[in-house]
């Protein structure tokens, strides 16, 4: 009689220790694997995903505060110092190499609307609602020194922005209009209207120094030169720009943080329309800033997010608030 018998080898299917995994056959044919390409492109779509999820972007967290943040300064000289100003007028300077406060001002009654740095670094500006534009010292007064502004300048309406020349000894300040000051007057060099509406936002252009860009509620954005005595050009959104901002490096692009969720990008010998629409935020943008190559801009938005943009593309990275850490 003939018998059949199944032979089988058991190291191929026994372990040798009971941590080894359990090993499991398998036919490598193709044919009977018509979807592995599929699999695996979808494991590493899935893969990159998860990385981009859990990505920890999230440096440090500035605690110190007793009120909402309204602005913030960068040093002109050092890139390791802030400014930054809160809703019960309190200053605060930063340290973001020891992540520490180093020194707190309190500078206004009510809202610190606006912080700008000196050109040269030394001093830097503040302007709040309690009508009154301040200058103080970079440096922290010695032990028995006050705590003072080196100049006060007492205003007749409130500012909501202000923002320093990068080479003179000239600032702009923003509110029911326009003003470019000298720093040893009390009373605005030159002044420019355009409409009756309030003005949120004033940034100088740091190639063409002699140009500036503003934000009105009027859904405006509006180009000057100081050498003229009128505002040069506007262009008119269809809703509200919350902040502008010149790309250090091209003097004539300049990017606008709008309430419709995007951001756009001008030409401003160019104004009938944009050079780039900025998507992909799903809220109001807050405030735009570029990077000092001028490759790239931040954003910040209303729906808690953090973007990147290249500043020849529409699309962003994103670094949400709730996974920041």
């Amino acid at each position: 009689m003939k018998v059949k018998i199944l032979c089988r080898n058991p190291d191929d299917y026994v372990r040798e220790t009971k941590h080894d995994i359990q090993r499991v056959p398998r036919n490598y044919d193709p044919a009977l694997h018509p979807f592995e390409v599929p699999r695996e492109y979808t494991r590493a779509l899935n893969a990159t995903k998860l990385e981009r999820i859990f990505a920890k972007p999230f440096v440090a967290s500035l605690d110190g505060h007793r009120d909402g943040v309204h602005c913030m300064a960068k040093h002109f000289k050092s890139l390791s110092t802030i400014i930054s100003g809160a809703c019960n007028g309190e200053l605060k300077i930063w340290n973001l190499m020891n992540r520490q406060c180093v020194r707190t001002l309190q500078a206004h009654t009510g809202f610190v609307r606006g912080i700008c740095s000196r050109f040269c670094g030394t001093s830097f500006f503040s302007v709040g609602d309690d009508k009154t534009i301040n200058q103080w010292k970079m440096e922290s007064p010695s032990f028995d020194e006050q705590e003072e502004p080196i100049h006060t300048i007492l205003g007749k309406t409130v500012y909501t922005g202000i923002d320093h020349h990068w080479r003179d000894g000239v600032f702009a300040t923003c509110g029911q209009q326009v003003d470019i000051w000298d720093e040893q007057r009390s009373s605005p060099i030159r002044s420019f209207t355009w409409g009756v509406d309030s003005i949120s936002t004033v940034k100088f252009n740091p190639v063409e120094t002699y140009l500036l860009a503003s934000c009105a509620s009027d859904r405006n954005i509006v180009l000057y030169d100081m050498r003229q005595a009128t505002p040069l050009k506007k262009v008119i959104m269809n809703l509200r720009t919350n902040a502008v901002c010149w790309n250090p490096l091209e003097a004539f692009i300049f990017t606008g943080a709008n309430e419709d969720y995007n951001l756009y990008t001008f030409d401003m010998r160019y104004l009938d329309s944009p050079l780039m629409v900025h998507m992909d935020h799903v809220s109001a943008v807050l405030d735009v800033d570029y990077s000092p190559t001028g490759k790239e801009f931040v954003s910040a938005s209303f729906d808690k997010s953090v973007r990147i943009f290249p500043t020849d593309k529409g699309r962003s990275s994103l670094h949400q608030e709730k996974r920041l850490a």
